[in-house]
């Protein structure tokens, strides 16, 4: 088995939040890898992972950076494979790593959720996957039903709340 997703965090204290990513990878049977690497601590290393990604069967990169946010751009400046980014609330509520990796220049694109918002990025990763992988596309399309159910209980469950003037 060969990884498909990569998850890739600037530092290991981003694993709470994107353990979430990991957590829907594995539902839904995709395999994927796990590491941590800096753009600024460890730029080599985010270099050789960048360019050998493709060749390495990588089709989607999930990176989660904070505060100055580099990597999921770093990482798509030097590869053809989509990158998510994923802003972590790291300082500035987040809002500093969500415009790091949003504000990209032309050519540089990196798809990016809401800060801390990894399931967004799994669920993203299997989107693009399932475009050439039916049974990963059917997955998806099941996940997003069971969503809808969940909805439909939580309202009945809300229905058994009584109130005088709740009509």
């Amino acid at each position: 088995m060969k990884a498909q997703v990569s998850i890739i965090m600037g530092s290991t204290s981003d694993w709470p939040i994107m353990q979430k990513t990991a957590e829907f990878l594995n539902e839904m049977e995709i395999p994927f890898e796990v590491n941590a690497l800096s753009a600024h601590r460890t730029p080599e290393q985010v270099e050789c992972f960048s360019k050998n990604a493709k060749k390495n069967g990588i089709k989607v990169i999930i990176a989660a950076a904070g505060m100055a946010a580099h990597l999921p751009g770093v990482i798509a400046a030097m590869t053809p494979i989509p990158v998510i980014g994923v802003p972590i609330k790291a300082s500035l509520d987040g809002l500093d790593s969500l415009l790091a990796i949003v504000q990209m220049p032309p050519g540089i694109p990196v798809a990016t959720v809401g800060i801390n918002g990894s399931l967004n990025a799994g669920i993203l990763a299997s989107q693009i996957i399932g475009v050439g992988d039916e049974t990963v596309l059917n997955e998806t399309i099941d996940y997003k039903e069971r969503l809808k159910e969940k909805i439909k209980n939580a309202n009945e469950d809300l229905k058994k709340y009584t109130f005088k003037f709740r009509v």
